[in-house]
């Protein structure tokens, strides 16, 4: 390692010295004032007496953290942005939006300089009042005001992150942020660690720190590609009839219609010997990932050119189509492509998202 390695590696140790030693004082104050019995969740602010740690995070954070095509210096920086959102009480998914922003913008190094006046990892602007040009280059600074201002954004933590981001940045290119997200959410979980396991089983509309949420809470029935069924695309969730579904994720809405040249073939209750998915939406999200939602009681709530956040409501259980009763089949392609051949398992892929199905 060089010189310069080096020091970036001690100056990351340095920062989470720093934050340890905050966040150790925090709960040593917090738990003179609290009884016996009683766990405290640095982060959180919340306390659960002689249970488990909740969907919490610890506040720790690994300075040593290596991701593959990242060096020392954007390590370091990355860290420097997940120390400053856990101090903030920030949600882990705003950590994965700062970082893939940085990466956009800088490539999570401190500029000196860019378009306009613009500097640092954020490419904040002192004439936009941002800070001043010092201030703005230090990593604890610039990280904060940008958490400051996606604070300010309501329902940040449901939208797409490049849409997120960008109520933020106000960038000339907008759509850019979505393409960094699963790096983002790989350094994250690099620098504090994979999410607490019991944020796994994530309650109705609770969204992952990678933006997924199940689309509806029900046991899952009939598998992807079994033996039984291998054209079996997807998987059957078993909900009651007009149980509302939500966009997994954020997206865009590419499809919304009855899988059937004529509309009336879904306005009524399919069978097992009908075909198709019935009233259906397709929603495409960030790394060209699709989204199929089928069987639907009526026509969906969305449009196709519709922008939908995670856990917006899209339409309604059914039973429309090939289908023996109301559940929701559900669907997950991969590289933007629809047909059978980008179709992946949904639960497996829903598992690696935070947002396990079930």
């Amino acid at each position: 390692m060089g010189a310069a390695g080096g020091r970036a590696v001690e100056d990351t140790e340095r920062r989470a010295k720093k934050w340890r030693h905050r966040l150790g004082a925090l709960v040593l104050a917090v738990a003179v004032v609290c009884p016996m019995g009683f766990l405290i969740v640095v982060g959180g602010g919340a306390m659960q007496g002689d249970s488990a740690f909740a969907c919490e995070e610890t506040g720790s954070v690994n300075p040593g953290a290596i991701v593959d095509g990242f060096d020392s210096e954007q390590m370091t920086n990355a860290i420097t942005i997940v120390m400053v959102g856990q101090e903030m009480d920030v949600p882990r998914r705003g950590w994965v939006i700062a970082v893939a922003t940085a990466i956009q913008e800088s490539t999570l190094r401190i500029l000196d300089g860019g378009p306009d006046d613009s500097l640092g990892l954020f490419q904040q602007r002192p004439s936009q009042g941002w800070g001043t040009p010092e201030q703005i280059k230090d990593p604890e600074y610039s990280s904060r005001k940008f958490y400051e201002k996606l604070l300010t954004v309501d329902g940040w933590e449901a939208m797409p992150l490049t849409e997120a981001a960008q109520r933020v940045q106000r960038s000339a290119y907008p759509d850019a942020y979505a393409r960094h997200e699963g790096k983002a959410t790989e350094l994250v979980n690099a620098a504090a660690g994979e999410a607490p396991a019991d944020c796994v089983a994530l309650e109705p509309g609770e969204i992952s720190p990678s933006g997924w949420t199940k689309p509806v809470t029900g046991a899952v029935g009939s598998g992807f590609r079994t033996s039984s069924r291998p054209n079996h695309q997807g998987v059957d969730i078993m909900v009651a009839k007009y149980t509302p579904i939500v966009a997994a994720s954020g997206g865009v809405v590419i499809v919304s219609r009855c899988d059937n040249p004529s509309e009336s073939f879904c306005d009524h209750d399919g069978s097992p010997t009908a075909g198709g998915c019935g009233w259906f939406v397709d929603i495409l999200h960030a790394s060209d990932i699709i989204t199929r939602y089928c069987h639907q009681w009526r026509r969906p709530d969305v449009a196709v050119g519709d922008t939908v956040a995670a856990g917006q409501k899209i339409g309604e259980i059914g039973s429309s189509g090939n289908s023996s009763g109301p559940h929701l089949h559900y669907e997950v392609h991969v590289n933007g492509d629809r047909s059978r051949n980008g179709a992946i398992d949904p639960v497996e892929f829903m598992i690696s998202q935070g947002a396990p199905l079930g």
